[in-house]
């Protein structure tokens, strides 16, 4: 099987990049679920050397930051290339509920997974009722008063 050098419909692709000045946007595909007290996030970024990955976060927002390079060197004859090469972005706003500054990340076969805990403050929790026992009166019914009447009101 031979290489294809002409595609016409990548032609149409290469032609809307040069329009838009090669400013075409680089997405970068996501995943995101919830398990028990933690989120996950699944971002694509296949091809992309660990060491031009950056994350940071800063309140809130994780930004992500990859730069993907050809893989064919200056002079080398190019018969394809489909791949998306240069600099992917992506923000992810995070809820207050969740602990950015436990947020931790891992990279595993082109997939960047970061691991986002929920806040302590954010997780339910049981709340301890301080019961006092109310001690009954003569015919075992409350009385309440209500506004500046001065007669009781009887609830049974």
């Amino acid at each position: 099987m031979a290489l294809m050098r002409f595609d016409p419909f990548r032609e149409l692709d290469r032609l809307s990049e040069q329009v838009m000045g090669g400013k075409a946007p680089r997405t970068m595909l996501m995943e995101a679920w919830r398990r028990k007290d933690e989120f996950f996030v699944y971002i694509d970024l296949p091809g992309v050397d660990p060491k031009d990955i950056e994350l940071t976060v800063e309140r809130n927002v994780v930004s992500v930051r990859a730069e993907r390079r050809p893989a064919h060197e200056e002079g080398d004859e190019v018969i394809v290339d489909e791949r998306p090469h240069g600099i992917f972005t992506r923000q992810l706003f995070l809820g207050e509920n969740l602990d950015a500054n436990k947020l931790s990340a891992d990279y595993d076969r082109g997939v960047l997974i970061l691991t986002i805990p929920i806040a302590e403050a954010s997780k339910p929790r049981r709340i301890q009722l301080d019961a006092q026992q109310q001690e009954p009166t003569d015919n075992g019914s409350a009385s309440v008063e209500q506004g500046s009447s001065s007669q009781p009101v009887t609830t049974s």
